[in-house]
């Protein structure tokens, strides 16, 4: 995999700092509600659809932004955790970035999958949304446990 696209290491120490305060919020969010933080704003809508009215094009609308912004927080952090160089960037974190982006993506369209067999009605709208962070998260957990589990055999074997 050519590192020619990974961010600076520095950028993995702000998207840890962005990445954990809006992962703990989002969980905040999903489990009290969307309207526990409300912030309304006035934002740009190139389609809206509000509930029982017709459909919106290209028009600004009045919304709650705090999940947008959560969201967008989460991405860019976890972009940034994922997807900038380690501090000693050779082939086999190369290897190991590689087959943790690969196991992610297997892992979340098997979910998916499940996802479309098994899950119905509004419930299916949620699992839709919690996909679009779930190739992040899996991609980050296993190539930060590979790179762990790959430093303890090392410091064992010295």
């Amino acid at each position: 995999m050519s590192n020619e696209f990974l961010l600076p290491n520095k950028y993995k120490l702000i998207g840890w700092c962005l990445l954990i305060p809006s992962a703990i919020l989002g969980l905040i969010l999903t489990f009290t509600g969307m309207e526990t933080f409300r912030v309304k704003s006035k934002v740009f809508a190139i389609i809206n659809e509000p509930l029982m009215e017709p459909t919106e094009f290209f028009k600004v609308i009045d919304s709650n932004i705090t999940p947008t912004f959560v969201g967008a927080l989460f991405i860019v952090g976890a972009m940034m955790v994922g997807f900038s160089k380690e501090k000693r960037e050779d082939e086999f974190i190369a290897k190991v970035r590689l087959s943790s982006l690969l196991w992610a993506v297997w892992i979340n369209y098997v979910l998916l999958f499940l996802s479309f067999a098994f899950v119905h009605g509004f419930s299916f709208l949620n699992v839709m949304m919690y996909n679009m962070f779930t190739v992040l998260i899996i991609f980050i957990v296993r190539f930060n446990y590979i790179l762990y589990k790959n430093s303890k055999s090392v410091s064992d074997e010295k």
